[in-house]
């Protein structure tokens, strides 16, 4: 869908606006908004978290200060922004009255401000890169922007009665999308449940809907193919060890080098390079316990995504990994993919979680991955199983890449169209006329 433009722009005299409608104000922020400064304690006013999805209670992930009577003040209505440059697009108008740390600026919106508008105006990608520009700070991709930078800020302000119509205009069209999007995510959630159900099936009661059927002796395993035998990961494994910290050995993390790998770069999908990690040759060589190997099967032990696995595969090396990933490594290489596949489903990740650690973060020993049991078909039938996955996967994966790619399209779209609405490259006035119509 096209939308019209405004008929007359003028110079707003200001890169990141460009032209702007003839009858828009170009004025400061200061203008706009005054900056409350109030110091409060939490116990007073509840902690509130400053995120990309708005101001929210505080989060159960946030980090917690032992500073709670050392925070700013934020009455409903105001404006919060994270001022720090590695939290970009932390903001938003709050609908709770609250409190929040130092770090971030509280506005109070003056009498010629819809704070509905601002919210998408200030929150807009040209407005963030611009508010970030404005900092200060040694490390290149971290300053802060302080409110007597962002003060001087110039914004192109519509009318009260067009910001009111810009933002309801707003909140119908990204509700829209938002559904879309949900869509996606709903899709995308059915797609990943029944990849995990075909390997689920093909791994214990593999590709013969006829074959005679066992008990296996396992009450999570239940009936078994009868000529499959049951056995444990160590069975099929030379080595099953993790990693440690280069701490240990008196070596730090380097800009280039070893690649060294953590929890967050194991997906199931395969091992990720970023977020990025390297170690020396020198610390890698003397970790040479946990050096990695093509073929090793890498298995989250600690933490929130405990049992999660991959194949490592030879392009990622030289490596090394930490104490959170376990690698096992078969006798025989050619049954990597099958031991990923068997750790991935849904009867063992279960059964992971029952036997980690109980404690504030699971934890799974290596013992006790070791002696998860595994079925094991018969050579022929195996390979045909693993190339029955490689192939149902691959299908899932090509749907799944696709929603994604639909999902990202519409944050896209829907990025722009804010971007569009309140910087007025668009008129949304006779749009809402249609509608009302």
């Amino acid at each position: 869908m096209s939308f019209p433009r405004y008929q007359k722009y003028k110079a707003s005299g200001v890169e990141w606006l460009g032209e702007v409608p003839e009858h828009w104000d170009v004025k400061r922020i200061g203008y706009y908004f005054k900056e409350r400064r109030e110091k409060v304690s939490d116990k007073d006013f509840p902690a509130l978290s400053v995120t990309k999805n708005g101001i929210v209670p505080q989060l159960d992930t946030a980090a917690k200060s032992d500073d709670g009577d050392n925070r700013k003040k934020v009455c409903q209505g105001d404006f919060v922004i994270n001022s720090r440059s590695d939290r970009k697009g932390s903001s938003g108008a709050s609908e709770l009255d609250g409190s929040v740390s130092l770090i971030c600026t509280v506005m109070r919106p003056q009498e010629q401000v819809h704070t509905p508008f601002v919210h998408h105006l200030l929150r807009s990608q040209p407005f963030q890169e611009e508010f970030y520009r404005n900092g200060k700070g040694i490390v290149a991709d971290l300053w802060s922007t302080n409110y007597s930078e962002m003060r001087n800020i110039l914004l192109g302000m519509p009318p009260l009665p067009e910001q009111t119509r810009i933002a309801v205009f707003l909140d119908q069209e990204l509700g829209k999308i938002d559904e879309l999007v949900a869509e996606q995510r709903r899709l995308m959630e059915l797609l990943k449940e029944k990849r995990q159900s075909v390997i689920t099936h093909a791994v214990t009661k593999g590709l013969n809907p006829h074959a005679a059927m066992k008990s296996s002796g396992i009450e999570w395993l239940g009936d078994v193919p009868t000529h499959w035998e049951v056995t444990r990961i160590k069975r099929l494994s030379s080595l099953i060890s993790k990693g440690t910290t280069p701490m240990t050995v008196g070596a730090d993390f380097t800009k280039d080098g070893i690649r060294f790998l953590k929890a967050e770069n194991i997906t199931e999908a395969g091992v990720v390079e970023q977020p990025e990690f390297f170690i020396s040759k020198e610390a890698h060589d003397t970790l040479s316990r946990s050096s990695l190997a093509d073929g090793d099967v890498l298995v989250v032990i600690a933490g929130a995504t405990t049992g999660k696995a991959c194949v490592l595969s030879k392009e990622i090396l030289p490596a090394n990994t930490n104490q959170a990933v376990s690698f096992v490594r078969p006798k025989d290489k050619t049954h990597s993919a099958y031991i990923n596949s068997w750790i991935g489903t849904s009867l063992v990740r279960n059964f992971i979680f029952l036997n980690s650690v109980q404690s504030a973060q699971p934890n799974l020993s290596m013992e006790d991955l070791g002696n998860i049991p595994l079925l094991l078909p018969p050579p022929d039938e195996l390979e045909e199983i693993k190339n029955f996955i490689a192939v149902e996967t691959a299908k899932f994966d090509t749907l799944t890449a696709e929603a994604q790619r639909a999902s990202d399209l519409l944050h896209e779209r829907r990025a722009a169209l804010i971007s569009a609405a309140v910087t007025g490259q668009i008129d949304v006035r006779p749009l809402l006329k249609k509608e009302a119509a």
